[in-house]
């Protein structure tokens, strides 16, 4: 992809120990930064996605409306486009990659919104599912420069629940003999088949297949629905780069910042900005069980789920009717 820019970050130093070599991060912007820099918003990317699976809520009338809006979506290490396995030259390559965290995302992305646009205000951050961590991150690591958050299909920490989900990507993409402890001469393709076998099952909820969604959907079996969407999602992804994510993703933890000791109720505490916090009703790993308990910790925050049956897919776009209310609650929220 060349539709992005890059910032070069040198050596990025990271939370868990050791160093980033030639660090980049890969970002889009969308809209025009205000003579004063106060509408900036930040929109950080999915596990797996890139600024163009953002775009759905980005545009002229859309509900980040760039008529009025500078939106910024840096993409996670990992993704392909910022600083990856696959992109990393030795001796950082392939499974040798840097374990990376929420907060050295957050670092990266706040050199990049203070130092190449100037802003020292974020009029809202938001993003879904690694997307919503993100943005809990960046509540509680800038909390003076955040007015609005909206964390969408995601959450402050990983749960052991969304651990036993990740445990089998990981196994599934690992027991494929081509994988070869990450240095692999071919992709990995069983057992990127057998990953995106996995993903199918909590993506979605179980009503959505129940019903057979798919096959209004244009797919007459579930096999069709299987090979016809969920293994070309993963298809082009590197192995090497999906188990970092997956790292990134295992490690989250808001309690983890600085200064809060592991103590996530401290952390949400700090928060500072308002927060319009959205699970979907039927999300298999994030469900809206967990954003209740971390809105009660937060100072200021509202809980509103999305309703429907899409599961965790309901937060990216994917749904018409979980779209049209995600957006409806971001225009307002951006109206307060």
């Amino acid at each position: 992809m060349t539709d992005h820019d890059t910032l070069e970050l040198g050596d990025l130093p990271l939370s868990r120990g050791g160093t980033l070599p030639d660090a980049r991060l890969a970002y889009r912007t969308y809209g025009e930064l205000a003579p004063d820099r106060s509408n900036a918003i930040l929109f950080p990317t999915w596990f797996a996605g890139t600024h163009e699976a953002n775009e759905w809520l980005i545009g002229d009338g859309r509900p980040l409306d760039t008529r009025r809006y500078f939106v910024i979506a840096p993409n996670l290490f990992g993704n392909g486009l910022s600083s990856s396995p696959s992109n990393t030259p030795a001796p950082y390559d392939r499974a040798r990659f840097p374990h990376v965290t929420m907060h050295d995302n957050v670092a990266a992305q706040h050199r990049l919104v203070t130092e190449r646009f100037g802003i020292d205000r974020l009029a809202l951050v938001l993003g879904a599912s690694m997307g919503a961590g993100q943005t809990y991150q960046w509540a509680v690591s800038h909390p003076g420069m955040v007015e609005r958050i909206a964390p969408i299909t995601g959450s402050s920490h990983t749960s052991p629940h969304n651990q036993v989900f990740l445990e089998g990507l990981r196994a599934a993409l690992t027991a494929d003999s081509a994988f070869a402890g990450g240095d692999y001469a071919e992709p990995p393709r069983d057992g990127m088949r057998a990953f995106a076998r996995v993903y199918a099952g909590w993506g979605l909820s179980q009503a959505f297949y129940w019903q057979r969604v798919y096959e209004r959907l244009g797919f007459p079996t579930l096999e069709d629905f299987l090979t016809g969407v969920w293994e070309p999602n993963f298809a082009g992804s590197d192995a090497n780069d999906l188990l970092a994510m997956v790292w990134t993703w295992q490690h989250a933890d808001v309690g983890q910042t600085p200064g809060f000791d592991g103590d996530t109720v401290a952390a949400l505490g700090s928060i500072k900005a308002r927060a319009l916090v959205m699970p979907s009703e039927k999300d298999l790993y994030f469900p809206p069980e967990d954003e209740a308990w971390a809105v009660q910790h937060i100072p200021d925050a509202e809980l509103r789920v999305i309703p429907g049956i899409w599961g965790h897919l309901a937060g990216g776009g994917a749904d018409p009717d979980a779209a049209a209310f995600i957006g409806e609650a971001l225009r307002e929220f951006l109206r307060r």
